[in-house]
């Protein structure tokens, strides 16, 4: 992890204990008699440096001492924009990209790299503050403004700050399977694959997604299709499965029923909405594939327990 003056602590801190904690669970369980991981934290030099939380950490190495690693990760903060101009550094990073096995960004991070060209060409992502300087930086990178993390061959940027822990958690899938990576979000509290992206994020954890893959994916389809049909049928057959067959294995599987997934999801959605902007509830009710306001009025009273206009005032009543 190569970290800086005024990083982003949880950046560094994030997933390098996403990959500390795969370590463990890999040598407790026998799984992996060698370190899976070893972590180093290199910076511009050796020693003690400040992140922007004033809390001083330590690099063991100076970044010019690093010629190979099999994982490289630039961490984000607004130490970036120095970083940015330091043309020692986005040498190093086009000299040493090439050698390793995967390069990653987190949060803002994902900055340095375009700097240093090495996301020409190339889908990425980084804070949703950050999206526009991304694009900026170069026209030739196609910018995943919504997204948790995007992996584009072994190129790997994550959204801010969080997003970080997702991003490190699917390189640990990808190293040793969904079971371990699945092992290791439950250890942290944390979602395997979190519904949603950096605009959309679901408060509840404990509707763990599906181990099923094909389920997983039909639940993340979902969250991106709330103003489509999702009848049974129609997820049945997106699903490639009998309607039978799909309701009993998806509620086995992810604990509710899929009718009932449906409108959870729609409802969480709806419920971020009335948080965020001044929408007419009709319209929220119709992007969140409620369709009438009295539909959606009669979700939030079972869901909620108050109409959505009462939930709108409350919460803003309880930020002020």
């Amino acid at each position: 992890m190569f970290g800086y003056p005024d990083a982003q602590i949880l950046d560094i801190t994030g997933p390098l204990e996403v990959f500390s904690r795969s370590e463990r669970w890999l040598r407790d369980k026998g799984i992996c008699r060698k370190p899976a991981y070893t972590l180093e934290l290199v910076a511009i030099e050796a020693g003690p440096f400040a992140v922007s939380s004033a809390i001083r950490m330590i690099a063991e190495r100076s970044y010019r001492d690093v010629s190979r690693a099999d994982t490289l990760l630039i961490s984000g903060g607004i130490g970036c924009h120095a970083i940015m101009e330091d043309q020692d550094v986005l040498r190093w990073l086009r000299r040493i990209a090439p050698k390793v096995s995967r390069l990653g960004s987190v949060c803002s991070g994902a900055l340095i790299l375009a700097r240093a060209g090495l996301l020409e060409n190339k889908s990425a992502t980084t804070h949703w503050d950050y999206t526009d300087q991304l694009g900026n930086i170069s026209d030739t990178i196609h910018v995943q403004r919504d997204a948790i993390y995007v992996r584009d061959g072994d190129l790997y940027t994550s959204g801010g700050v969080t997003a970080g822990l997702d991003m490190a958690l699917a390189m640990v899938e990808d190293d040793w399977g969904q079971p371990t990576a699945l092992a290791i979000a439950q250890e942290l509290v944390m979602f395997l694959k979190r519904p949603g992206g950096q605009s959309q994020f679901s408060s509840h954890l404990a509707a763990q997604f599906s181990e099923d893959d094909k389920l997983r994916k039909l639940q993340l389809w979902v969250l991106d299709h709330l103003d489509q049909n999702l009848s049974v049928p129609k997820l049945a057959a997106k699903a490639a499965m009998s309607e039978r067959n799909f309701a009993r294995r998806f509620t086995a599987s992810v604990g509710t029923s899929p009718a009932q997934y449906v409108v959870r999801a729609r409802l969480e959605a709806a419920r971020r909405k009335l948080e965020e902007n001044d929408l007419p509830i009709s319209r929220v009710a119709r992007h969140c594939g409620f369709g009438t306001e009295e539909t959606m009025r009669r979700a939030f009273v079972a869901g909620l327990g108050v109409s959505p206009s009462d939930y709108r005032e409350r919460f803003r009543s309880a930020l002020a």
